[in-house]
């Protein structure tokens, strides 16, 4: 985001987010996929025989998804495609920093999440209120691995009804779950 945003006419406002829809919806159309679909494939044709399974669970729950590590990198391609790829990159740096022991790596990972992500005006800043943000900053001085707890539960929330119901729906994961069906009738019919 850039300063001063609340400044500008809303028509500006209204105007950058129809460009980000057009521009997503181009990278949407086949004919202009830069191997978006493509290298989802190829992960899938590469993966042990129960990745077809595994493609399928996907669409059970987004925590399914999230346990899977094929599940969050054909998420993050889709992302990608949106424009949103920061809110998962940031629940993934939570979960990282959740994992670290050292006192001094947990405040400087910690500064580092917040100032990538949380602050105000960030390079790649998710979308939580204010509140929220607020709560984050104070948890900074005393920063425990539970400091974006709440930040990072939004932005999940956030992924779960938005996102991930539009990557169950999306043309590259519609691609994934017919090969993965295939490959199932197939394994049955030749065994």
């Amino acid at each position: 985001m850039c300063r001063g945003l609340a400044a500008l006419p809303i028509a500006c406002l209204e105007r950058a987010k129809e460009l980000k829809t057009r521009l997503g919806i181009l990278l949407h159309k086949p004919e202009l996929k830069h191997g978006v679909g493509a290298a989802c494939k190829l992960q899938l044709g590469s993966r042990r025989r129960d990745s077809s399974r595994e493609v399928l669970e996907w669409r059970e729950s987004f925590d399914q998804l999230l346990k899977s590590k094929n599940g969050v990198t054909a998420f993050h391609t889709f992302l990608k495609t949106e424009f949103s790829e920061e809110n998962l990159d940031f629940w993934l740096a939570c979960e990282d920093f959740k994992k670290t022991r050292s006192k001094t790596k947990l405040a400087s990972k910690a500064n580092r999440i917040f100032e990538e992500f949380v602050q105000s005006e960030a390079p790649r800043e998710v979308n939580i209120d204010h509140e929220t943000r607020e709560i984050t900053r104070k948890n900074l001085t005393g920063a425990t691995s539970a400091c974006f707890n709440e930040a990072q539960a939004k932005t999940r929330t956030l992924m779960e009804k938005d996102s991930y119901p539009r990557f169950l729906k999306s043309a590259s994961y519609q691609d994934m779950t017919k090969q993965a069906t295939s490959r199932s009738i197939n394994k049955r019919l030749h065994t």
